[in-house]
């Protein structure tokens, strides 16, 4: 009979068919059981395979523990960061309603408290009472502009005009002056004539040597002569003080055209005139403007989404410009900084996967590395080290690392900035340095 022969494979008995013709020989009586000689070679055979499968599984798990812990970089020195909005009164006043409380989310524009707005609703209508006035100068300013201009223009014409009718009078007066003074002459040199005429006819008369009658009409001539020298004399005055008043017009109708010519003057006048009122006008409508900012600056705002936090102000307390009443911490942006050692960062670049584990929630949160900072933690220090005492000790430094989530992760803003998180960066297919150059 045949024997069957078990081999223990994996800690499994499993019985193994042996060919007939490898069949162990049965043994003789009486002396132990042996075996043939080639009858050895598939269990060799299979312990070299064995040994074979158990070193490739081996250095197959030495790769992927390498590929998978040396590709990631990691540190527990990290936590999420944001940005927390101070919010601070810009005017003065008593706080009549706070609308806000602690931990309550908000969005931008929001009323979050009212500062008494009696006194600035006050200097408001003052400030608009005081630009309608001040419009209303300008507007007769301006419009008194080109009325002065045209008034201007006639006075100057008018003026013109005298000046050449009074020069014009006063040749007209000095012409009849002349002819006056020469008809004077006439008038005197006639009665002249008929005054000798009397004289030399008298002595005729008396010895009768000449007609009486010719002696009366001598007299009668002389007479008339006479008379004629008086008119004539009157009239020469009468011409003189014809130039008198028409050199006295002349003069005031220079004057006169001297004072419309400062007429453009006067519109320069008229127009800075207006021109102040205008710069007045506006100067009021910006404090009209500013008066309307203070009034809206009475109810303060929420300047972005976000959380409630640190809230000091209280109904009835008196505020200043500047003092900080609450703030709002924006959950919408939102960062993790990471402080890596210094020996980490060989591989690390912006753009690189990171899966972010958040010890609040026990879970991974997926993110890139955004931005990596300028210096270490230690340079940015208040007291920052100084190395050159003498005593120094190597320490490695660690680098802040600004990591940023992928959106549409946290819809129901969960992450807060303060949470401790510790970040995986995959440096798995980083443009690594060339080992070879070191």
């Amino acid at each position: 009979m045949a024997q069957e022969v078990t081999l223990e494979i994996e800690g499994k008995a499993q019985p193994d068919a042996v060919p007939e013709a490898d069949r162990l020989s049965p043994p003789s009586s009486g002396s132990p059981r042996s075996f043939d000689k080639p009858s050895a070679k598939p269990g060799a055979r299979t312990k070299i395979l064995l040994g074979l499968a158990a070193l490739l599984f081996v250095t197959v798990a030495l790769a992927a523990g390498y590929y998978f812990f040396m590709g990631w970089e990691s540190t527990d020195d990290a936590q999420i960061d944001g940005y927390v909005n101070p919010i601070s009164s810009r005017v003065a006043g008593y706080i009549t309603k706070v609308y806000a409380e602690d931990n309550q989310y908000v969005k931008a524009g929001t009323l979050l408290a009212q500062i008494d707005a009696t006194d600035y609703e006050v200097a408001l209508a003052s400030a608009q009472a005081t630009l309608a006035n001040d419009r209303a100068t300008a507007d007769a300013s301006q419009v008194n502009v080109p009325i002065t201009s045209v008034n201007t223009a006639s006075e100057m014409a008018s003026a013109q005009a005298d000046v050449d009718n009074s020069r014009a009078g006063i040749s007209a007066s000095q012409k009849g002056l002349a002819a006056a003074r020469a008809a004077l002459l006439q008038a005197e040199a006639n009665n002249a004539k008929a005054q000798d005429d009397v004289k030399r006819y008298k002595p005729l008369v008396d010895r009768q040597e000449i007609p009486e009658q010719l002696y009366v009409q001598a007299v009668q001539t002389a007479n008339a002569t006479a008379a004629a020298v008086e008119v004539a004399a009157a009239n020469v005055q009468a011409d003189q003080d014809a130039v008198t008043q028409a050199q006295g017009n002349f003069d005031q109708a220079v004057a006169a055209l001297e004072s419309a010519r400062t007429g453009p003057q006067q519109v320069r006048i008229q127009q800075s005139r207006a021109l102040a009122a205008a710069a007045l006008a506006d100067k009021s409508r910006d404090a009209v403007q500013q008066a309307q900012l203070n009034l809206n600056y009475t109810r303060i705002m929420a300047p972005v989404d976000g959380l409630i936090a640190k809230r000091s102000v209280q109904v009835g307390q008196y505020v200043v410009p500047g003092q900080q009443l609450l703030a709002v911490v924006p959950l919408d942006d939102i960062w993790v900084t990471a402080n890596f050692k210094e020996t980490q960062l060989r591989n690390v670049r912006p753009g690189e996967p990171v899966a972010i584990y958040v010890d609040a929630y026990g879970r991974d949160y997926s993110g890139h590395v955004e931005s990596i900072a300028g210096g270490t933690g230690a340079i940015f220090s208040l007291l920052p080290p100084e190395n050159a005492t003498g005593n120094y000790v190597k320490v490695v430094q660690r680098v802040p690392v600004r990591l940023r989530f992928d959106p549409g992760q946290d819809p129901d803003h969960r992450l807060r900035p303060g949470l401790s998180v510790e970040p995986k960066v995959n440096v798995k297919w980083p443009n690594r340095i060339d080992q070879a150059e070191r």
